[in-house]
C-alpha cells in the first residue's frame, strides 16, 4: 500500500445506520474508523468496489482515519446481500454484477444521505468528503451532484457516460455534473490510460462536461495504467501511480476539509 504520514491512533468497528426509504426504513451496516483523541474531525465516506466492504476497503478506511478523519464505508448491498465480501475472481465479479444491477440511483442517494447524517450527528463532522473506488467512484461522483460534499475523489469510476447500470439511469450520471457546482464541491478524478472501463473518448467527455459546468476539479490520467491500479492485492496494481494518487488524495482532503 502507498506510504503516507499517518499520525493518528484510531479506533475501529461497525455501526448501524438507519436509511430513510420514504415510506419505510432499513438498517445499513458501515465499517468506521476514527482518531482515538477526543475532538471533532471532518468525515470521509469510502465507497467500495464491486466486491463489498472487503478487507482492502477496511484498510483504506483505516488509512484515511489515521490522517485525522472520521471515515466509514457503508454496506451499499445491505438490501440484497448484507455483509457480503466477494473475492476479486470471475465468480466474485459475476456475483458483484448481480448485486450491482439490483442497486438503483435512489438507493445510492438514500444511503449516502444516511451516511452523511450519521457523520454529522454521531461523528460530529461539520465537513464531509467522499472517496470511492470503481463502483464506489461512480457513487461518489453521483453523490457530489446531490449533496454538500466538500471534496470528492473518484478512483476509476465506470459507466458515468452510459446507462448500462441502474446507477446511471434514467439519464447518464455524467449529465448531472452541474450539481457539483451547485454545492461548491471539488472533484479529483483518477484513472489509468489503459482502463478497460473508461476509454479515452469517455475521459474526454467527462473532462468536457466538468469544464463546461465550471466544476473545480483535477482529472489525472496515468500512462500505461489499467483499471484498479490502486489496489495492491491485484495484478493491476501499479506502485508509482498508486503512490502519486495517494499523495493527491492526502493533499486534496487536507485542502478542502481543513
Amino acid at each position: 500500500m502507498p506510504q503516507a504520514t499517518e499520525t493518528h491512533s484510531i479506533t475501529t468497528g461497525y455501526v448501524d445506520i438507519i436509511v430513510d426509504e420514504g415510506s419505510s426504513s432499513s438498517t445499513m451496516d458501515a465499517y468506521m474508523a476514527r482518531p482515538q483523541a477526543p475532538g471533532s474531525y471532518p468525515g470521509v465516506i469510502v465507497g467500495f468496489e464491486l466486491f463489498g466492504v472487503t478487507g482492502y476497503i477496511r484498510t483504506m478506511v483505516d488509512r484515511i482515519a489515521q490522517l485525522g478523519y472520521v471515515a466509514l464505508s457503508p454496506d451499499f448491498y445491505h438490501r440484497s446481500s448484507p455483509g457480503i465480501e466477494l473475492e476479486a475472481t470471475a465468480e466474485g465479479r459475476a456475483r458483484g454484477f448481480e448485486l450491482l444491477h439490483q442497486f438503483t440511483r435512489q438507493h445510492a442517494i438514500s444511503d449516502v444521505h444516511a451516511a452523511m447524517t450519521y457523520l454529522r450527528d454521531e461523528g460530529k463532522s461539520s465537513k464531509i468528503g467522499m472517496v470511492g473506488f470503481s463502483v464506489g467512484g461512480h457513487i461518489a461522483y453521483l453523490a457530489a451532484t446531490q449533496f454538500d460534499l466538500k471534496v470528492t475523489v473518484a478512483f476509476y469510476p465506470g459507466w458515468l457516460t452510459t446507462q448500462d447500470i441502474p446507477l446511471s439511469r434514467p439519464t447518464p450520471t455524467l449529465s448531472l455534473t452541474p450539481g457539483i457546482v451547485d454545492h461548491d464541491g471539488y472533484l479529483l478524478f483518477l484513472a489509468g490510460e489503459q482502463d478497460s472501463l473508461i476509454s479515452a473518448k469517455q475521459r474526454e467527455a467527462i473532462a468536457r462536461e466538468l469544464r463546461a459546468a465550471n466544476v473545480r476539479h483535477e482529472l489525472v490520467t496515468y500512462a500505461d495504467t489499467p483499471h484498479r491500479f490502486f489496489c495492491e492485492e491485484g495484478e493491476s496494481y501499479r506502485q508509482v501511480a498508486a503512490d502519486d494518487a495517494w499523495r493527491r488524495v492526502r493533499e486534496v482532503l487536507a485542502a478542502e476539509l481543513a
